[in-house]
């Protein structure tokens, strides 16, 4: 097995992507201990990358980064030496970035904020919160269990929506469906009584 000189992975004249070019590629060579090396580089890189995208989704920024790691490394036989390294890096993770983006709107769109239907469960001369309680018991009691117990479990527990999927029985989409569709019947329920 080659192993890698420690000035090329050290050398401080040399720029990040001859850096990672050169490790990456003695990697590709079998030199297990420069490819270790360029992923752990390449991680701090892309971590800071992710999170000056990402600024206020701290929690997301290591899914993605591992996302990318995983990326790269399945994909490292496809890179072309005589090609900019880190434009091909940054390239796997814009895609992995959006394709995060696009999961997280279809999954906000299918989970509604309860905040967004308080007009539902507040009233305007300030009742004391047992008759809020109460009000929301009984409204809750005239939906069908699909969207009853989601909403319980989800919105009024905190619950997430695999858990409450493994704990009801339905299905992930069942449960983000019947909450949506159990936030509107009440929406039309409440304007029926106003």
């Amino acid at each position: 097995m080659k192993r890698l000189t420690t000035t090329a992975e050290t050398d401080p004249g040399k720029s990040v992507e001859e850096r990672l070019k050169t490790l990456l590629l003695a990697g590709l060579d079998g030199d297990e201990t420069a490819y270790h090396a360029f992923l752990g580089e390449l991680s701090g890189r892309l971590r800071a990358y992710v999170r000056k995208r990402l600024f206020h989704l701290h929690d997301e920024v290591e899914d993605i980064v591992q996302e990318t790691l995983l990326a790269v490394h399945n994909a490292r036989h496809t890179y072309r030496a005589e090609e900019p390294l880190t434009a091909w890096v940054y390239a796997i993770a814009r895609y992995k970035l959006m394709d995060f983006l696009r999961m997280r709107s279809r999954h906000d769109a299918f989970n509604e904020p309860l905040d967004d239907y308080v007009d539902i469960f507040s009233s305007s001369d300030e009742e004391p919160a047992n008759d809020a309680k109460r009000d929301i018991g009984v409204l809750l009691e005239q939906l069908p269990d699909k969207q009853r117990l989601p909403i319980m479990h989800v919105k009024l527990q905190g619950m997430s929506v695999t858990e409450t999927a493994q704990l009801t029985g339905l299905s992930e989409s069942a449960v983000k469906i019947g909450i949506h569709r159990g936030l509107k019947s009440l929406a039309a329920k409440i304007r029926l009584f106003s």
